[in-house]
């Protein structure tokens, strides 16, 4: 099996959103902000081929689905569609995918789903051929949305995905489409239900695998968020995702699981440390995943 980093449409957003509760004078040294205040921050999408037998895509980004007025207040810098660029110089297309897993279908994980905006067109899904895999809990969250998020959600998303027959809920480990190649968690701080997609690695210690992959969505971000205090603004929950960040850090360093990163502009993988005082940080930080084995 072998991995690939894709990048899809970047953003830039407010930092001290990004930061929650941190104040500028520490989060300006690790993402520099621009005249507005704003910080770069990347959509990256996971691929593993072949996993389970299957081309398997983790998450989409943000895609080019928001009309330019949006696209410029949400701070999507490119117009086209680059997920589909990024599959293309892997030697992909969307068409080639047999199953997309979802961590959550806020617009910055799950809108790259979707064709990019033409005036006039209607919504289009992409990925014709692929199983769609969304956390159950979360499903219900998208389909009535609490006001705090309902603007990050897609509302003609959920209907197009129900509509296409290929949705699978997930509420346990594993799913049907990826067996136990494939193990999930879950998590609320963020948002309700909350999946976390653990690529299980080949390696087994007292019954437990090790040297996986972990696709870390929004419980951890980048880089930066391993830090155990440091919240997003638009986290639902922030004291509950920092016990839940200290519980995943703590098992993924137990069974050496590496770190995969969407939002970090500079990171793709990392490996989860900790210090002599128990403080949480990374090293043999990976840019980019070219065909990379997952044990390498």
């Amino acid at each position: 099996m072998k991995l690939w980093s894709l990048l899809g449409n970047s953003q830039k957003l407010d930092g001290g959103a990004m930061f929650g509760n941190a104040p500028r004078a520490m989060w300006e040294k690790w993402s520099p902000p621009d005249a507005e205040n704003r910080i770069e921050l990347a959509c990256r999408a996971l691929l593993a081929q072949p996993l389970n037998g299957k081309t398997v895509l983790f998450e989409t980004g943000i895609g080019a689905f928001f009309e330019p007025k949006l696209r410029a207040r949400f701070g999507v810098q490119e117009d086209r569609h680059v997920l589909l660029d990024s599959l293309r110089a892997a030697g992909f297309s969307h068409e080639d995918i047999d199953v997309v897993v979802l961590s959550h279908l806020h617009f910055d994980h799950a809108g790259g789903l979707l064709a990019p905006w033409q005036e006039g067109r209607a919504s289009e899904l992409l990925f014709p051929n692929a199983t769609f895999i969304v956390g159950a809990e979360h499903w219900q969250r998208a389909l009535k949305p609490h006001p705090r998020d309902r603007a990050s959600f897609i509302p003609e998303l959920q209907p197009l995905l129900e509509a296409s027959g290929r949705l699978e809920l997930v509420s346990g480990e594993y799913s049907l489409a990826l067996g136990d190649a494939v193990r999930f968690s879950f998590s609320d701080g963020h948002t309700p239900g909350l999946m976390l997609a653990e690529i299980v690695g080949a390696e087994r210690i007292d019954g437990q695998p090790h040297g996986g992959v972990v696709f870390c969505a929004d419980l951890i971000p980048g880089r930066s968020w391993v830090h155990v205090p440091i919240t997003m603004g638009y986290d639902r929950n922030a004291e509950l995702l920092i016990d839940e960040k200290r519980a995943f850090l703590e098992d993924k360093l137990a069974r050496n699981v590496h770190l995969f990163f969407t939002h970090d502009p500079g990171c793709a993988l990392a490996q989860v440390t900790r210090d002599e005082k128990g403080k949480f940080g990374v090293a043999h930080e990976v840019a980019e995943l070219h065909a990379r084995p997952l044990a390498a």
